[in-house]
């Protein structure tokens, strides 16, 4: 399978992300769980203009890696694994079970709950991290597993940004978004007249983001708006979409997500955090990532090969989709993402916190065994 120049960049800087993020988590909660404790959660608390630090990363920061994955979609539907139905359909298929199946067994012990919101959580794959954690396993990897995960884990994210928009979207102030919509519609139009400068889609992205940060609608969704807004043209090297992931790859990968790892990790983790892990809502983020993504995900990819919607790569097996669907299991930045709109709890959200970390550490662990033996055992053969 050949895979095009921007998709080796893109997994390229995720998996160097995907290793950074590791570090960088480690030193936030030592940091968070040492002497230095007050100083350093509090920093991330700091009001500037009235809002604390970690809310700038979260609401303005982090709308820039939702314009990377968002021009990654474009580029995958025209251009990539995504053009082609019948490549498309498996990661698709197994997208939406990694999405449904996690959010059912969420519900099973939330819903009626006060906590029932949090269903978006185990829904999320980390692309960083699931990318990251694949690498280690070096060249038996084979290049359908990489498009299979990186495929899966960006309709997973597509897939929470719509959650975002329809279930995390309170209070809407109709006029700012109805202006967020117009500058959108006038960004489509410079796109169809067939304008190339990147300066009017970002300047008109700015201004969009404003708007919809104060419309009651996520900020972030502007991110995803403004990537299909830039003209995508040929597609190759020198057209707006190419020019602006590829300028994007590094800042986001060694930048923004360490940064978002870095504020939305310093937790406190008390002494009770054991217990914390115990009640109904940390139970259904820990089974809906450690079980509910990898039954899901096999599932529905079983399902769409068996009545031949879908088509299995020659070079990717079974016990391999299981392995990948364990790495899916890893939620962290949206996870985390999610569980901050979710909740107005400080003490849910550090819980749910712990939850997403220790399963996100339990199913990377477990996708890398389950692979590394595998992918082993075929080599063998």
């Amino acid at each position: 399978m050949k895979l095009t120049k921007l998709f080796t960049e893109f997994f390229e800087s995720e998996k160097a992300g995907g290793i950074i993020l590791i570090c960088v988590t480690a030193v936030s909660l030592i940091l968070a769980n040492s002497p230095f404790q007050n100083g350093y959660i509090g920093f991330w608390h700091f009001d500037i203009g009235g809002h604390s630090i970690t809310h700038w990363i979260n609401d303005g920061l982090m709308t820039i890696f939702f314009l990377l994955i968002g021009l990654e979609l474009e580029r995958e539907i025209y251009d990539g694994e995504l053009s082609n139905l019948k490549n498309a359909s498996l990661p698709v298929f197994g997208a939406m079970g990694g999405m449904l199946v996690p959010a059912g067994i969420f519900l099973l012990f939330n819903y009626g709950t006060d906590t029932q919101s949090g269903a978006g959580i185990p829904m999320a794959t980390d692309i960083a991290f699931a990318i990251g954690i694949l690498s280690l396993l070096g060249n038996r990897v084979p290049a359908s597993l990489k498009v299979f995960l990186t495929e899966l884990a960006i309709i997973d994210d597509l897939g929470a940004i719509i959650i975002i928009a329809v279930f995390y979207t309170t209070g809407l102030a109709f006029t700012n978004l109805f202006i967020a919509l117009g500058i959108f519609g006038m960004l489509l139009i410079l796109n169809r007249m067939k304008v190339l400068n990147l300066i009017p889609y970002l300047t008109g992205g700015a201004v969009m983001w404003y708007f919809m940060l104060n419309s009651g609608v996520h900020a972030t969704i502007t991110g995803v708006l403004l990537a299909f807004a830039i003209p995508f043209g040929n597609g190759k090297e020198g057209s707006p979409s190419f020019v602006l992931q590829h300028f994007l790859h590094k800042p986001v990968a060694f930048f923004i997500l360490p940064l978002f790892a870095i504020a939305n990790t310093s937790i406190a983790i008390g002494s009770n955090w054991l217990s914390g892990l115990r009640d109904a809502n940390s139970l259904g983020i820990i089974a809906g990532l450690l079980i509910g993504k990898p039954l899901g995900i096999f599932l529905l990819s079983f399902i769409g090969v068996v009545t031949g919607l879908c088509v299995m790569p020659s070079d990717l097996k079974w016990k391999n989709l299981i392995g990948a669907g364990f790495l899916a299991g890893i939620g962290f930045t949206m996870s985390i993402f999610i569980t901050i709109l979710a909740f107005d709890s400080e003490e849910i959200i550090n819980s749910s916190k712990i939850a997403i970390l220790a399963a996100s550490f339990i199913a990377g662990t477990a996708g890398f065994l389950i692979l590394k033996m595998t992918l082993k055992t075929e080599i063998n053969n």
